[in-house]
């Protein structure tokens, strides 16, 4: 069993930087293990990550105390956001991790280029920089670095340096669980961090803000390295005329994760009066005395959050209570008048939540492409025609319909940004594709080499055979309708393709010399 660091003294000291002279050789170190090879064998790595879970699992206790000592966090909301979401995804991952590698056969495929046996691999990308962020300093650590494993890569994390106890952590869960030589941590803040993006990376994951991702991606385009940025954006909420305002008042307080909140003149009263009442049915005693409501990270954080309220030139219609000295700050629901107001123009990552009333649903989705075009997350409350439509006419990186963030939860739907709320996308099967390169691949037969005879000089006389064996003809004309052939309708039996309709026919004819029914199989009546 590893060490339960939760017992541990060093838990309360104060949170060690690598020293900037050694990352390049730890860099080095890193780049080399991956090309041993030893990263790429399906068992080391099933290894690596069964032994990273019994890791977290013996310490929990040490998540949970860090957890609450940084950010305020509840044990429930730990378990529920940061060390059950990682234990899951691990154990998601390893479950699945085989059918993932397997070599891909390339789709529609002409019968004679299947010859060619035209597949894909899944190659691991190489030594990859995680830069983790502060409000989910395990989960938006760890999960990047699980797929990283699972995709036959080395990895360097750099958790983040604004949740100094979970970084600490997270550097003995790591040191204490996966192989030394090919994953580690380094510790630190901006000069730790710009030495790392001295480095030469296969790929950078970075979360956080969209001021830092633009230096990384500045840094990272001089060697052309590929990044995963997970950022966020302006992250809207719509609240229809039709939209169930107790369920859309109760799932969005507890989300907290959108950044402002439009809702219908009609239904506005309603919708406040029922926030009050899930406040309440939330935390009876309020929320600055409870277990279950967090702290704002640091003083620096607190700070701009309180300049936020205070330039808004909105009403709080519940809470505003705050104190400095404990990084408290109530849940704050603010009634604006202004897509321009500061509440909803700056992306908060606090517990403000402003309200923006709108006529209808045209102003809703003008605004939200005003506010911000390509949000990391939409989240529309209110009939399927209502909510259709919102898809239809507006970008996020995902969509959570009457509900919020269930779509970056489940671990078969991509969780990532779109535009400028980012690119790439990871969790579960797409944590692996993250980090790995899919490797076209085909293999040419010797005996194929009468059949490729077309393709050597001299090519006189050639042209013709070429086109015969290679162009395909359009089932379309020139005013861009589709052809109907009857004959190739009932070639094809309908499926669209002559394959299809091969394997149609031959269904049809094989069934009964298989299956050699009688009426003696049959009860007449």
């Amino acid at each position: 069993m590893a060490q339960d660091l939760s017992s541990m003294a060093s838990i309360a000291t104060e949170l060690k930087y690598t020293p900037v002279d050694t990352i390049p050789a730890i860099a080095s170190r890193i780049r080399n293990a991956f090309n041993t090879h030893k990263t790429k064998p399906i068992g080391f790595r099933l290894l690596q990550l069964r032994k990273l879970y019994w890791c977290i699992k013996d310490n929990e206790a040490a998540i949970v105390q860090a957890c609450k000592q940084d950010l305020g966090k509840g044990v429930f909301e730990t378990y529920l956001s940061e060390i059950d979401w990682c234990t899951n995804d691990i154990v998601f991952v390893t479950q699945n991790l085989e059918k993932w590698m397997r070599d891909e056969k390339a789709p529609d495929i002409p019968l004679a280029n299947k010859l060619l046996n035209p597949r894909i691999r899944k190659d691991p990308l190489g030594a990859i920089l995680i830069i983790g962020t502060y409000n989910f300093p395990v989960n938006l650590s760890l999960t990047p670095l699980v797929g990283a494993i699972a995709a036959g890569c080395t990895a360097v994390l750099k958790p983040s340096e604004s949740a100094p106890t979970v970084a600490k952590v997270l550097q003995h869960i790591i040191e204490t669980s996966v192989d030394a030589s090919c994953y580690t941590v380094v510790q630190g803040a901006i000069s730790e961090t710009t030495a790392l993006l001295e480095e030469k990376w296969d790929k950078i994951f970075y979360t956080g803000s969209a001021n830092v991702a633009k230096i990384i991606a500045k840094k990272a385009a001089e060697t052309l390295t590929p990044m995963t940025l997970e950022l966020g954006g302006r992250n809207p909420a719509i609240v229809t005329k039709n939209a169930n305002v107790k369920l859309a008042a109760k799932r969005l307080l507890w989300g907290k994760i959108m950044n402002y909140i439009m809702v219908d003149k009609e239904v506005l009263d309603p919708f406040v009066v029922e926030m009050r009442l899930v406040m309440k049915q939330f935390y009876p005693d309020g929320t600055k005395e409870t277990d279950d409501f967090g702290r704002i990270v640091h003083g620096k954080q607190w700070t701009r959050l309180k300049q936020m309220l205070d330039s808004t030139k909105g009403r709080i219609v519940i809470g505003g209570d705050m104190d400095e000295d404990q990084r408290y700050m109530g849940p704050t629901v603010v009634i604006v008048d202004n897509p321009n107001d500061p509440l909803v123009a700056e992306e908060s990552f606090g517990p403000l939540i402003p309200i923006l009333p709108i006529d209808d649903l045209d102003t809703a989705i003008r605004i939200a492409g005003e506010v911000h075009r390509t949000p990391l997350g939409l989240y529309p409350f209110g009939n399927k025609q209502e909510t259709e439509r919102i898809m239809t006419e507006t970008q996020s990186g995902g969509v959570s319909v009457n509900d919020a963030l269930f779509h970056g939860v489940l671990p078969t739907l991509p969780f990532g940004g779109v535009g400028d709320s980012g690119h790439g996308a990871y969790r579960g099967r797409s944590s692996f594709d993250c980090f790995v390169h899919r490797r076209s691949v085909t293999s040419t037969p010797g005996w194929m080499e009468g059949l490729l005879d077309v393709r050597y000089p001299p090519y006189e006389g050639k042209l013709a055979k070429f086109k015969k064996m290679s162009e395909l003809k359009p089932n379309f004309d020139r005013d861009g309708k589709v052809k109907f052939s009857l004959v190739s309708y009932i070639l094809s039996l309908g499926t669209g393709s002559k394959t299809g309709g091969l394997v149609g026919y031959a269904i049809v004819f094989l069934t009964p010399k298989m299956i050699p029914f009688t009426s003696a199989d049959f009860e007449w009546e």
